[in-house]
This record gives structure tokens, sequence and C-alpha cells, in this order.
């Protein structure tokens, strides 16, 4: 089995810092994939991979978590 690649603390602080801050970004970037590099939105659109493929060659970072910003509440 491969071995999976250890992530960054960064990483998972934006990630955290994603979660803390869901209503800002409900209220900027609904219905949009964002790209979180240092607690900062560093890139936004339509499609996940050419989100995190910016937001690599922006930040020039390896590891950019990216997550879908519903609209409106969503219930599963």
């Amino acid at each position: 089995m491969p071995k999976l690649p250890k992530l960054p603390k960064r990483y998972w602080e934006d990630i955290e810092w994603s979660r803390k801050h869901l209503s800002e970004l409900h209220r900027k970037y609904a219905g949009k994939w964002v790209a979180i590099v240092n607690k900062k939105v560093v890139a936004t659109g339509k499609n996940p991979v050419s989100v995190r493929t910016r937001a690599m060659r922006l930040m020039k970072v390896k590891h950019v978590p990216v997550r879908f910003v519903e609209r409106g509440t969503v219930v599963y």
C-alpha cells in the first residue's frame, strides 16, 4: 500500500480557519470553490481542480485545501 504524503501544519490550520470563517465565506463565495493558503482565500471558481492549480501556482505551495461553499442551508 502506498504511503500517503504528510501534509504540512499550515494545511490543517487553513482547513480549521475555513471552518471557523464559514459564515464569512458563505456571504462572499456562495456556490463557488475556494482555495485557502495562510488563512486567506487565494483563488475561487466553479472548478475545484483549476482553483487548486491556480492557488498552487500563485502561492508556490504544494498542498492547498479547497472547499465548496454551499448556497443557503443544506440538509443531508
